[in-house]
This record gives structure tokens, C-alpha cells and sequence, in this order.
């Protein structure tokens, strides 16, 4: 089933509202479809928001995103079953990047998933992908493992380099968690989850916050000078020069972890033993090398390329593909992400793409473009 209501004749399909929804719209924001909900895709400005992110504290409203919670005896294990995470040996409150897999070793979404200290697991899906992640976990997972999906909370992101400074002032504590660590908090009678973690590259904090407790957080926030509102036109954009993909894009079900260049998610106990879909592809793929990676590049001129350009050989022929690209507001030049064949991955390789009857130039950089600025040590 499509997602997206814009998909397949489906414009019937009524879109669903965030429960912030009146709270973007009385800050000027501009709603679009997107992943089944109206979301706000920017406020006073795509360039204006990435440069206040990167440079100080943004708030994004992520709630479209899946937040399961699973419990029950053997949880990891069966988990486990599903994808490559060694959920077993995860240190508790730690998030762990991992990824659901097809039996093919292709990608069916991309997750993070932590171990809580009362035996559960909780786990944050893409908002696109959720319902068939949902789906999909009902059918794999055993009946004595039980499964909650979290629709009475909210997900709020706050990302930037005075992140840690404006959310303490809120709620004192959270500059004690490191990078990919989280928390329980309590906020004026709401019981949060907070972890270190983020999609921008830029320090920052993810909250799980109930519905009823969202818009006074949100308005807590913004209220503090170093944060703003930041729509999903610059998380793109952020995204994008951190070199972090985006499902339904850069990853799909025909895209393997080892073309994806996410090798580091194919944990060592799991690659040894297996007992994942695909794990046979994959360490076939991991020996022998892949057709196609993932790579960077650097676009010539100032005219982005976009989602769907061609890699092209010197004869013309289609070789690759551009799966996100724009123009990168810290970078101040255009960038892409494509798959190329293997002999093109090397940084420094020339690259010739294709779009709209107009050729450009590229060149294979090592990503990510702007560097990560994340908090691994208390400061």
C-alpha cells in the first residue's frame, strides 16, 4: 500500500494532522503532504532555517514518525530474527542504528532501537514505512512477544550546537547524556524519553513526549532565544551534508546494507552466525564486493541535480543514479548522493550525470560533507 496520498490515484485518502499541527500553522508554516500527514515544510525559509540549525538550535516536529515499544520473553532474540543489530550485547539506554531486512538482503526501512532497563525494547520507525513495518512485525514476530505502538505520544527533535544549552534550561539534566544515549525525564507531570541522537550531523536531542504534553514543550522551547522552528525542507538539506540517507530514497528494498555503504550496522556476532534475512547475499556481497555503492558528490556550477538524474558512462549509457541531491546551504555548492558502479566509488572520480536533457559534472567525494558535530564525552 502507498503512503504517500499523492501516490496511485489515492488523493481520497485523507491526510492525517500532527498534534502540533495548529501550532506550525499559527507560526507561519507552509503544510505539504508528506509520509500520509500534513507537515510544515518550512517557516520563514529553507536557506534561512538549515544556516539557524547548523549554527544554533532548531526544532523539528517529527511525530509521523512509528515509536513501537516490544516486550516479552526473548524479545532481543526475536528481534534479532528480523535484522542484522546485536540487540543482545546493546548496552541499555543506548540507541542502536539498525535496519529491517527483506529476504532478498534488501532494505524494507531503516530504524533505531534501544534496550530499556524494564526489559523492553523501543524502537523508532520512519513515518512512511510505518504501517508496513507494523504489518510486517505482526506477521514475523511470535504471538508471546507484544507490541505497542505509541500513537498517544509526540516526537519532537531539537538539533544544533546550542541544543544542550537551550533544552537544560527546560529540562535540567540532559546535558549529562553523551551521544547515543537516552533517558526517562519528568516535565510538568509528563513522563518523557529523551536520547542524544539526531538527523542533522549537529548535537541534538530526540523527545518522545506525550500528546497532551507537546504543545507546551514545543512553546518551552522556541521560547528559549537559541531555537526556532525549522520545517522539513531543511532537514533535508541538513540530512544531506551529514551523509545520512533517507528511506524510500537512498535505501529501498533492492538496496543491500553493503551497497548502502551501512556496513556498521551488520553486526560481528550477526555476520558469523547469521539469522537474519538475507544474511547469504550480504556476506556473499561483503567478500566479492558490490555492483553499485553509495557515494558523494560534489555537483560543478551552482544548478543542483535532483533525485532521479542519471550516472551516465562515456557512451551515454545510464550506469547509476542520483537518489537525493540539492543545493547544500553550508557547503555553498550543489551535492548529491547516487549509486555508481564500484569502479566509479573512489573519491576524486570524474562523474558525468544526466537530467532533463542537460549534462553535468560531478566528482565522488568522501562524505559526510559537512563533518559531525556530536557530543561523545560529557562536556
Amino acid at each position: 500500500m502507498s503512503h504517500d496520498p499523492t501516490e496511485d490515484g489515492e488523493e481520497a485518502l485523507e491526510l492525517l494532522q500532527l498534534p502540533l499541527d495548529s501550532w506550525h500553522r499559527a507560526r507561519g508554516g507552509r503544510m505539504v503532504p508528506f509520509a500520509g500527514y500534513e507537515m510544515p515544510v518550512q517557516y520563514e525559509g529553507i536557506m534561512a532555517e538549515h544556516l539557524w540549525t547548523r549554527e544554533h538550535a532548531g526544532l523539528f516536529d517529527v511525530s509521523h514518525m512509528g515509536q513501537l515499544t516490544f516486550s516479552g520473553e526473548g524479545v532481543e532474540a526475536a528481534l534479532e530474527a528480523l535484522m542484522p543489530a546485536d540487540i543482545q550485547a546493546a548496552k541499555l539506554s543506548h540507541p542502536v542504528y539498525s535496519l529491517l531486512m527483506a529476504e532478498n538482503g534488501g532494505i524494507l526501512d531503516d530504524l533505531m532501537l534501544t534496550r530499556r532497563d524494564d526489559g523492553s525494547v523501543y524502537m523508532v520507525v520512519n513515518g512512511a514505512c510505518k504501517w508496513d513495518d507494523i504489518a510486517h512485525f505482526r506477521e514475523f514476530l511470535p504471538d508471546e512477544i507484544g507490541m505497542n505502538h505509541m500513537e498517544d505520544h509526540a516526537l519532537l527533535a531539537l538539533q544544533g550546537p546550542e541544543a544542550a544549552t537551550a533544552l537544560q534550561r527546560v529540562i535540567p539534566g540532559v546535558e549529562n547524556l553523551v551521544f547515543m544515549q537516552g533517558a526517562a525525564f519528568a516535565w510538568q507531570g509528563h513522563d518523557l524519553w529523551i536520547s542524544r541522537s539526531g538527523y542533522t550531523g549537529e548535537d541534538g536531542f530526540e523527545i518522545s513526549v506525550p500528546v497532551e504534553g507537546a504543545v507546551a514543550l514545543a512553546d518551552a522551547l522556541t521560547a528559549q532565544a537559541e531555537v526556532k522552528p525549522i520545517g522539513l525542507g531543511a532537514r533535508d538539506s541538513l540530512r544531506l551534508e551529514a551523509d545520512l540517507p533517507l528511506y524510500g530514497h537512498d535505501l529501498d528494498t533492492e538496496t543491500t546494507p553493503v551497497s548502502a555503504a551501512l556496513g556498521f550496522a551488520l553486526k560481528k556476532r550477526r555476520r558469523e552466525e547469521g539469522g537474519f534475512p538475507g544474511h547469504a547475499r550480504i556476506m556473499i556481497e561483503r567478500e566479492q564486493g558490490p555492483i553499485v555503492k553509495r557515494v558523494g558528490l560534489i555537483v560543478e556550477g551552482r544548478q543542483p541535480v535532483r533525485e532521479g538524474a542519471a550516472v551516465v558512462d562515456a557512451e551515454g549509457t545510464e550506469v547509476g543514479k542520483v537518489t537525493s541531491g540539492g543545493f547544500a546551504p553550508t557547503v555553498q555548492k550543489p551535492i548529491a548522493m547516487a549509486y555508481v558502479p564500484t569502479a566509479l566509488a573512489m573519491p576524486g572520480t570524474r562523474i558525468t550525470l544526466a537530467q532533463r536533457g542537460k549534462v553535468h559534472h560531478a566528482e565522488v567525494v568522501q562524505m559526510p560533507f559537512v563533518p559531525h558535530r556530536y557530543v561523545r564525552k560529557g562536556s
